[in-house]
Order: C-alpha cells, then structure tokens, then sequence
C-alpha cells in the first residue's frame, strides 16, 4: 500500500497504544514516555518498550516514567502529540510524503473537550485527517459482530483505565456504561493484598506479572504458585513471598465486582427486545482484562447471560477502528466528525 493512501486504526489506550494497517496490527508499544526532567526543561528520553524497561528502575528525581493517558483520555497534551508522533513514524517513516487518514477510538461519555484533544494530538503528531469512533463500537467491529444488523450485540471491553459495555444494533450504541476500573486497578489491588498480608511492597510491573502468570478471577481446579520479590516493610530488605492464585482471586475481588456493576447496569437498561437477543448471543469480552483466567465464568455468574472471550481480545480496538474506515455505512453514522 502506498503512503499516499494509508489509513490507519488506532487504538489510543491508557496502557498501551496499537495501531492497524492494512489488515494487521503494525505497532503495540506501551503507552510509556521516560522524562528527564531538570529546573530549566523536561526532555523525552524515550517511549513505550524502553520506557516501560525503566519502570521501576530508575531515580525519580532524574527520569520519570509517566502515562501520558489516563483513564483513557490525555492527561499530558504534549508528551501525547510526541508519543504518536514518534510511533506514527515508525510505522510510515520519518520522510512520509502523504500523511495518513486515522480512525482513533474515543471512550464512551467523553467530554466534547477531551474528545477535541484527542483528534488535536493525532492531528499535530502527523495525521492529515482524523476520524473519531467510541472505542466499544471499534470493538465490537474488531470483535467481528454484525454490528449492522437490527439485532441487539453487547460488549465489554475492559481496558488498563477503563472498562465500557454497550449495548449496539444499526452501527450505533443503544446503551452503553463506563467505569474506571481496568487492568491498573487490578494491579493496584494485587499490591495492596500482598502490602496488607505479607508486609512486603512490590512494582506495578511484578503486580502485572502476578496477575498474567497466576492470576484469575474465579478458583480454579489447578491452581498455581508464583515466588515474589520485594522489599519487607519492616527491614527494608529483599525478601521473597510465594502468592497462590486463590489469593489473587481473593485480592482481585473489589475490582472485578465493580466491572461487573458496569455490566449489570447497562443490561438493566437494556429495551426488553435487545435484552432477548442478547441473551440468545451472549456478552463478547475484548481488550486486555479479558485475558485474566476465568473473567468470563465470573461474568456470567454475575450476569446471569453467557459471556465469551474475542479471538485476540487486546487488538479488536485497532483492528475494529482500522475496518470502520472501509465501511461507508459506519463512516455515515460516526457523529461529530473533525479533519483538517
């Protein structure tokens, strides 16, 4: 495909930034820029892998590693506009001579504000239009759901700042609900379990880990072990800990019930006859909080209707908003359109 006619998806999380071309993803890096910040300026050291490489890692008073999203939305216009800049870079190259037309997802129930920013930064970082779409519409697009049908689709995207469900039919959001709880309050409650339970403080990296390697959401028949590192509370030296995943499941409570509060609150409001369909097709789980093991039991334990997993739930954003470009009957009903 040429430059000049390049239309990217891109899928702007609060935790990691992917984009889609061409029918593939083409970039996934966190959403990770590392400053060195002095008394007369703050200069970008690097983004997204090797930012996330020093989380932890490095003095605070001399590089900061910051999230420059939060909660889905810009919390630092300019290490944004940056941050795209540089990763539009390296997916079209530094010399590109037509710029890109871009598909961003935009959470549901934005302000019109932070919406405008949104398309302000992906326009200054290089885009020579930008069109909006709310992130559980890509999603269900991405997922592969008839979204253009008269009956009723559901998902729940569960993001790193936020989770979404919603209730779609006709290309358009019926009902839809947004909660910030996502995969960073997961992890912040896994480190204040095992804070609370073996006096020993961890990263938000080693969270993450426990909650990929051992994780869950519901007991499971085999569970698993994991060695923790960190520092004891009390000494202030190394010391090791071995989690289960029964206490993750146990740490991961107050969270999962709030996403799952997200859930029930738009299928109370459901009208009766979307309701029936979507009980006869079940709930559709995207992003990357889907993977957690046994999510989509607990949902459905919850819920009450059944709920499956995507095929490549951390990527359907991307793709769905890459494919929305294609589509003349989705591209009709995106509202509020905004190009340059």
């Amino acid at each position: 495909m040429g430059l000049f006619s390049k239309k990217l998806g891109l899928d702007l999380g609060t935790v990691n930034v992917l984009i889609y071309d061409n029918g593939q993803i083409v970039l996934q890096e966190p959403s990770l820029v590392a400053l060195q910040i002095t008394e007369d300026e703050e200069r970008i050291v690097d983004f997204g892998q090797p930012a996330r490489e020093m989380l932890g890692r490095v003095d605070e008073e001399d590089i900061q590693i910051v999230r420059p999203l939060q909660n889905g939305v810009i919390a630092d216009y300019e290490v944004t506009e940056k941050m795209l800049e540089y990763f539009f870079s390296k997916v079209a190259g530094r010399l590109r001579l037509f710029r890109p037309t871009v598909m961003v997802s935009i959470p549901w129930g934005v302000t019109s504000v932070e919406k405008r920013a949104v398309l302000e930064a992906v326009l200054a970082a290089g885009a020579r239009e930008v069109y909006p779409i709310p992130e559980p519409l890509a999603a269900a697009i991405g997922a592969g759901l008839p979204v253009g049908t008269p009956a009723g689709d559901m998902i729940v995207n569960i993001g790193g700042g936020i989770t979404e469900a919603a209730v779609l039919t006709m290309n358009n959001i019926i009902r839809a609900e947004s909660g910030r709880v996502g995969g960073l309050r997961l992890d912040e409650a896994i480190m204040n379990y095992i804070r609370r339970k073996y006096n020993l403080t961890i990263g938000q990296p080693t969270a993450e880990s426990i909650k990929i390697q051992v994780g869950a959401a519901v007991e499971l028949p085999q569970p698993m072990m994991m060695e923790v590192q960190g520092r004891d509370n009390v000494s202030g030296l190394p010391r090791t800990a071995t989690i289960s995943t029964g206490e993750v499941v146990e740490a991961l409570t107050e969270p999962l019930n709030a996403i799952a509060a997200v859930v029930r609150n738009v299928l109370s409001n459901t009208p009766p006859e979307l309701a029936s369909d979507i009980i006869d097709r079940g709930i559709v789980l995207t992003g990357g909080g889907a993977l957690l093991r046994g999510i989509d039991q607990f949902l459905t334990r919850q819920t009450g209707v059944p709920v499956y997993r995507a095929d490549n739930p951390m990527i359907v954003v991307a793709v769905g908003a890459g494919r929305a470009l294609e589509d003349p009957a989705v591209l009709r009903r995106i509202a509020g359109i905004y190009a340059r």
